[in-house]
């Protein structure tokens, strides 16, 4: 990868985030990380990253440099609702500093599509959300497209699926023995490993077509229902009790039955094409060899896209 002339910011500096920041510090380029909490300040500042504070579910002012960087937007969106308030706060912030990035590097979701009914889809495959989760996403695309357009700044999009890795496993779920959709009835589900997508967000910063959407992911679909029993199995746990879908709308969670109503192949081609990308793990068998599976390991994180 060539090395960047522009500063690098990056909005919701977490694991991903990180990760991307630490790339780019090992390169000798400095970056502005923005982050909720004080704890996360002191975390970044401990990796000598330069880090402000700020609640993006309220107005607030600028303290560091956007002009002409290269803006990574990680953060979330708000827990509830149908629009992005977050994404409004953050760009009325640049507005009123009269600053704008270079280029900006938005991770989404692979949720906009909804139900595809377990067909292979591109990017060009209609948006139609049908979880408030995925309404919230694409209402940020909405928006960052349209200021973009005005403030002559280059995006790209990531519609990012289930990411996995080291730290982002089920295995608190698994542990507590709940149960799972039975193989035959779930959906299809997509993932990336939390290390591919990294290499993926920086290679789409530095080469992606302006407005350009891709889809991160490894190309390799499977159920949920595989991907539980799998981290089980390498973890050396029981595999989950299988259950129908009629018993699961009564005895699993709405968010994990939300997943459950959901299925879709996605197809990685353009992504892999464009940004001229390898992926290190393209499958779930590969990137489950470089988890750091651990018996004391217990991260329950959110259900595979």
């Amino acid at each position: 990868m060539n090395k960047p002339v522009s500063p690098v910011v990056i909005i919701g500096c977490g694991d991903i985030g990180t990760q991307v920041a630490q790339f780019y510090l090992d390169q000798g380029v400095a970056v502005h990380g923005l982050v909720r909490s004080i704890e996360s300040v002191k975390r970044l500042q401990s990796l000598g990253i330069s880090t402000s504070q700020a609640d993006l579910s309220a107005s607030f002012k600028l303290d560091f440099n956007v002009e002409k960087s290269q803006l990574y937007y990680f953060a979330p969106p708000p827990a509830q609702g149908t629009e992005d308030i977050h994404t409004s706060h953050l760009l009325a912030a640049m507005q009123s500093a009269g600053q704008s990035p270079s280029r900006i590097v938005y991770i989404s979701t692979t949720g906009v599509y909804g139900d595809c009914q377990g067909r292979w889809i591109s990017e060009d495959e209609p948006v139609k959300p049908e979880a408030d989760r995925a309404r919230r996403r694409l209402d940020a695309e909405i928006q960052l497209s349209e200021w973009t357009r005005q403030s002559d700044t280059e995006i790209i999009i990531l519609r990012v699926a289930g990411i996995y890795g080291p730290g982002k496993l089920p295995l608190a779920r698994l542990r507590k023995g709940l149960p799972v959709i039975r193989e035959s009835e779930a959906p299809f589900t997509n993932r990336i490993h939390s290390a591919d997508l990294v290499k993926m967000a920086i290679t789409a910063m530095q080469r992606g077509h302006n407005r350009a959407i891709y889809h991160a992911c490894d190309g390799h679909p499977g159920t949920m229902t595989d991907y539980f029993k799998q981290v089980a199995r390498k973890a050396g746990l029981p595999p989950p009790t299988e259950i129908s879908l009629a018993e699961g709308e009564k005895s699993l969670s709405a968010g994990m039955m939300s997943y459950m109503r959901e299925s879709r192949r996605l197809s990685n081609t353009k992504t892999l094409r464009e940004l001229d990308l390898k992926l290190a793990y393209p499958s779930l068998q590969e990137g489950l060899q470089h988890c750091g599976l651990k018996p004391a390991d217990s991260c329950d994180c959110p259900a595979s896209q």
